[in-house]
């Protein structure tokens, strides 16, 4: 098992995205609730956090090895190309994603390392082994994964999980769908081949593009709202203007639902966390309200 096979089954770009959500979330908290931000705790929650990511993006490797080569865009991942045995994939995910919540458990407080092995749980059981192959609703509700992170994050700064804290990580919940559709629009003929229920599956293009412009059209209201709720005037104009250009895509897809501008509408989407979530730490940094 090499590093390179490591590395591709750990989805590194996830995990950067996870961390992102964790460390803004911890920083923003520590502002915004308190008490300061202990930079210690910091450096806990990206090692935590990474390899909560790493380890749970392994095990989704393993538990789709059957699937993998049936499509075009994982036939290429290392076990189906036989660059890495499914055996060691499986038990590097176990190890690593027991190592996460030890580490958190000894480094963190307990409210934190709850989300972080809630996330594992839902992005391993509830999404792969339960969802995904069975119903259309698997990314709407297996998208909670990403939520825990943030809430993880926001916990460690706390020590609790306030409501601000909760509706800062359900931002990841409700952009979900819209991200991973576009994706699913894309990448159709793949689902369809492997069988899996993805929403253009089932329902076809049209529609899943009608369903992804009312998903942003229910975001753009919810991350505006956080404003009541205690974030400032910057996170506003950050969340009002990539809201926005987001819901400007989508209805621009409904007129066009094909494959390619799926394509374009994704690009757009999947910026949008860590845009919104930088946005919140800087809210947090330069905190004013109206």
């Amino acid at each position: 098992m090499g590093l390179k096979e490591i590395l591709e089954i750990s989805k590194p770009r996830i995990v950067v995205l996870l961390v992102i959500t964790a460390v803004t979330s911890m920083y923003a908290a520590s502002k915004l609730i308190g008490p300061e931000l202990n930079y210690l705790d910091l450096l806990h929650i990206i090692i935590a956090g990474a390899l909560a990511s790493a380890g749970s993006s392994a095990l989704n490797h393993y538990y789709d090895k059957d699937i993998d080569p049936m499509m075009k865009r994982t036939i290429t991942r290392p076990i189906p190309s036989g660059r890495l045995k499914a055996q060691h994939a499986m038990i590097y995910g176990l190890a690593v994603s027991a190592a996460s919540v030890i580490y958190a458990a000894f480094t963190l407080n307990l409210v934190s390392t709850f989300f972080i092995a809630l996330g594992i749980f839902f992005y391993v059981i509830v999404y792969t082994i339960w969802l995904k192959r069975l119903n259309s609703s698997n990314i709407v509700i297996g998208g909670f994964a990403g939520s825990a992170a943030s809430m993880a994050g926001w916990a460690a700064a706390t020590g609790s999980m306030d409501l601000l804290g909760f509706l800062v990580g359900f931002l990841v919940f409700v952009w979900t769908p819209s991200h991973f559709w576009c994706l699913a629009m894309k990448i159709k003929d793949d689902y369809a081949e492997a069988k899996i229920p993805m929403l253009p599956v089932l329902v076809g293009m049209q529609k899943t593009s009608n369903y992804i412009l009312i998903n942003t059209a229910i975001l753009l209201p919810y991350s505006l709202a956080l404003y009541t709720f205690g974030l400032g005037l910057v996170y506003l104009a950050i969340a009002a203007v990539s809201g926005g250009l987001m819901l400007a895509y989508h209805y621009m897809l409904t007129k066009n639902p094909t494959s390619e501008f799926a394509w374009k509408a994704y690009k757009v989407t999947a910026p949008y966390l860590t845009i919104i979530f930088v946005g919140i730490a800087l809210d947090a940094a330069f905190h004013f309200r109206i």
